[in-house]
């Protein structure tokens, strides 16, 4: 679809995503600018599926932006994908026609749709999260594009230690939301931990839905069933990388009375169940927020580069396990050795199965 399709369709589309709008109530937002302009402070962000609620990876997106307009004044405006993700582009140039700068484009999905956006907008500037700015034919997708990219592979393998250390019998699980070379990323890692601890570790691995299909982030009850077999064959530690469905994986692990590992954000603190609570015994953090409020404050400095990326990583901090909840206190010692060693380059963790 070239530039004027994009823009028509973008027009339709304009009533329904104004009604997701979320201004700041900061009265200061005059005080903003737009990247060394003159206006205000308008933000666009475009989720992945499920949009936000999702209480976690849309929903640290959110928490970033938010803080980077308590900070510096403004507004946000939401934009959420329909169920099969074909409206992606339309609302990414939805939001460039409305003026809103930055445009930040939260997750992979994005990866067939915003280089062609940029190409239309090029006054705009857009960050995509999980997403490099060099498409796979080795072009980029425009120098008006940043890729906010995470080591998770790192911080799986933290998870992966603490499974392992948590696991009396020497079994643990883990869930994908959908088949994909970033989610396999998470895989990788949690392998290389757990049998960096216990080489003789087993494993159960399953995704909610194969390559293609976003529906596994948000199928908590799949998850759930998921999760049931791998507790009921043993498994006494369940990841899940699966966004939205991650909750189904919270809710086997009480039925069975075993532990799940969380993602993206601290998930004992945003699950409202205190039986929930009981059973995340770490989540494995991307600072998904961190980095779009940092993103955005470049931006409104007049900082940033555009046509490369920014990874967020164990040594920058944009990758973590949480404590929250004190289960995994007493290995901090095993988790802070492992660390260093992949901050020293000690440890090479794989990002494929």
């Amino acid at each position: 679809m070239g530039k004027t399709g994009l823009r028509a369709t973008a027009l339709l589309l304009a009533g329904s995503l104004a009604l997701v709008g979320c201004a700041s109530d900061d009265d200061g937002g005059d005080d903003g600018g737009n990247g060394g302009g003159d206006g205000e402070l308008r933000i666009g962000l475009a989720y992945d599926a499920v949009g936000r609620g999702d209480r976690s990876f849309n929903d640290s997106a959110y928490a970033g932006a938010q803080a980077a307009v308590d900070q510096l004044g403004g507004e946000v405006q939401e934009f959420t994908p329909n169920e099969d993700g074909s409206d992606r582009a339309e609302g990414l140039a939805n939001l460039a026609e409305q003026g809103y700068n930055p445009v930040i484009a939260v997750g992979f999905a994005y990866d067939e749709t915003i280089a062609e956006v940029a190409a239309d907008f090029p006054d705009t500037t857009f960050a995509q999260v999980d997403g490099a700015n060099e498409l796979p034919d080795g072009t980029s997708k425009g120098d008006n594009v940043t890729g906010l990219l995470f080591a998770e592979e790192e911080g799986s393998f933290l998870a992966g230690v603490a499974a392992a250390l948590k696991s009396p019998t020497g079994h643990i699980g883990f869930i994908g939301g959908v088949e994909s070379p970033l989610i396999q990323k998470f895989e990788a890692g949690y392998v290389a931990g757990a049998t960096a601890v216990n080489p003789a570790i087993r494993i159960d691995v399953q995704y909610i839905s194969p390559a293609g299909d976003f529906s596994g982030f948000n199928a908590p009850d799949r998850a759930e069933d998921l999760a049931d077999v791998m507790y009921g064959d043993g498994a006494e530690v369940v990841f899940h990388a699966a966004g939205g469905s991650g909750t189904g994986v919270f809710a086997a692990a009480v039925t069975a009375g075993k532990l799940a590992i969380g993602v993206d954000s601290d998930q004992y603190n945003t699950v409202d169940d205190e039986a929930q609570k009981a059973v995340i015994m770490t989540s494995m953090l991307k600072r998904v927020d961190n980095a779009v409020e940092a993103f955005i404050t470049e931006f409104e400095a007049g900082d940033v580069q555009g046509g490369t990326d920014v990874l967020n990583d164990l040594s920058t901090e944009g990758i973590a396990l949480s404590t929250t909840g004190g289960q995994i206190d007493d290995i901090q010692t095993q988790i802070a050795d492992y660390t260093q060693q992949i901050v020293d380059g000690e440890i090479e963790i794989p990002t494929t199965p």
